[in-house]
């Protein structure tokens, strides 16, 4: 079983990680599209310049790492909840 600070710290690189990601994601949406918002990039459909391979594989990947934050937090619940 994991403790506490064991979570924290998984928790804090998953954080680290989906911030860098959602960094990585802004700035290719806002070299496709100058002065999108972040509220903009969650209509990626609202604007055609995020029709976009690279911007789709980006955005993915921070999907990605959102799922993975979801599940971490589940499975520490699941933990404390035993």
């Amino acid at each position: 079983m994991k403790t506490d600070a064991d979570w924290e710290q998984i928790e804090a690189l998953v954080g680290d990680m989906e911030e860098l990601q959602m960094a990585k994601v802004f700035d290719l949406a806002r070299r496709l599209k100058p002065g999108l918002t972040l509220e903009d990039m969650r209509n990626p459909h609202d604007f055609p310049e995020l029709h976009d391979t690279d911007w789709h594989y980006a955005d993915g990947i921070l999907t990605g790492i959102q799922g993975v934050r979801a599940g971490l937090l589940a499975l520490r619940n699941r933990e404390r909840d035993a």
